[in-house]
Formats: structure tokens, sequence, C-alpha cells
């Protein structure tokens, strides 16, 4: 058994991006965990109580077979061109310190004794703040660790412009700006591995469903997730039955 921890931005990053090879990872019988980053909430959390979006995490990490899920304790930061002030009871991810944020996910690596670490590439997917901190802290974290192999999820360019066309075609609502996106994530000779997980579809959409928040939200993207949750498996698995990631060598 290998333990694999998979570090994302905010809930629902798990699902879209490296779902299927959670999915896969825990069904072939490997310990799999979750760490996100920040807890989706721009404003400060309810007394006693835990962030909404977090709920979810758990809900869409049982579906998935997730044996962990850890909160690095950050606020979320926002993708408009304004960086708000932190609430008043914790940080945003972006302004934490490089060192502090790669410390707190290292201490995670070494105490499940991780074989494994999936991060962010360099454009942190569509280039979110909190997606581009998302990168820098888990290339740090593993230079902390110091054996952990580390993966970097991402999507081929090419795939990116087939979605956009197919979204546009369906006359889905999209608010992300397809030329910034033909720059954003990695080139296809950038990938080093490409996972077929058509075959966990059914858990990957029914952890995406259960991030009610962002399905049933009014989020840049949430017209596109309601869309992909009221697919037949079959038909979700030929959208996203594929996962890509780019192996950063060990220093």
């Amino acid at each position: 058994m290998s333990v694999l921890v998979a570090f994302h931005a905010h809930p629902d990053d798990e699902v879209l991006l490296t779902g299927g090879t959670l999915a896969r990872a825990a069904a072939e019988g490997h310990r799999v965990v979750v760490v996100v980053a920040a807890d989706g909430l721009m404003g400060p959390v309810p007394e006693g109580e835990t962030a909404p979006r977090l709920r979810e995490l758990q809900a869409s990490a049982d579906v998935l077979g997730v044996a962990r899920v850890v909160h690095l304790g950050y606020a979320d930061s926002g993708h408009g061109p304004v960086l708000y002030p932190d609430p008043p009871d914790r940080q945003r991810f972006v302004r934490a310190g490089l060192e502090e944020a790669a410390g707190r996910l290292a201490a995670v690596l070494a105490e499940e004794r991780a074989d494994v670490l999936l991060s962010y590439d360099p454009n942190g997917g569509y280039g979110h703040p909190d997606h581009v901190k998302v990168h820098e802290v888990g290339r740090r974290a593993a230079e902390l660790d110091g054996g952990v192999r580390l993966l970097e999820a991402t999507i081929p360019r090419d795939v990116v412009a087939r979605l956009v066309r197919l979204v546009r075609l369906l006359r889905i609502p999209f608010r992300h700006d397809p030329a910034a996106l033909r720059a954003a994530f990695s080139p296809r000779e950038a990938i080093t591995h490409t996972l077929r997980v058509g075959r966990y579809a059914r858990r990957k959409r029914d952890a995406l469903a259960a991030h009610t928040s962002a399905v049933g939200g009014h989020g840049r993207m949430a017209a596109v997730w309601r869309a992909l949750v009221r697919l037949p498996a079959p038909l979700f698995a030929l959208v996203l039955g594929r996962e890509w990631f780019v192996e950063v060598p060990r220093a």
C-alpha cells in the first residue's frame, strides 16, 4: 500500500483535476489523503461551526474513498482584481508565507509517510491566485520532505480548447475568457502521465454533486458543473474520463 496526498486550493478542486485518480487509488487499496489550503469562505467562519464547503469536501471525500481530509487553516483569497483584507479569524492563502504554508503541508507528508504528492502546474491551472500558490507551496513542501514523488495535476491545452468549444456548442453560460485559457494549464509535450479513470466516472460525478455550494451557486463555472452532474456516467466518462500530470524530477 502506498500513501497518496493530494494538495488542493479549495473544496471542489479535488474532484475536477484528480477525482478519478483519487477514487482509483483508493479502490486499489492505497491510502488517500486530501489536503486543502483554503476553506472556500471569503469571510469569517461562524463561531463553533465548520465552513460549509469543508463539510461538502468531506462528503465528496467519502464518495471518492478518501481516508483523511486536512484543512491547512487559510481563507479563500478570491479571484477578482481586489485582494480583500484578511477575515478576523484567519489569513488569506495568498498572503501566507511560503515557508509557513509549506511547513504545514510537509508536516502532513511526514505524518502520513507519503509516497506521492499531487499538486498544481506552474500556471495554477487557469491562474487563480490560490492555485498558483498551491504550485509554489507544493514544490517547497516536496523539497522539505525530500522523499515524496511530486506530480502536478493539469490539463493539456488542446483538451481545454475542445472542452471550451463543447461548452459553447451546448450554449452553457461560461464566464472564463477563452483566449486566456489557451495559455493556461500545460502544453501537451509537458505531460508525463495520463490516467484513464472512466471506470470511476460515477464516483467522480457524485463527488462533484456533493459540492452543492459550487453546483447550485452563481460562480463563473456553476452552470457547467450543473450540466456535468446531470450527465449519465458513460457520458461523464467521455468528458472527464482522463486525468493528466506532469512529474517533477527530484532535486
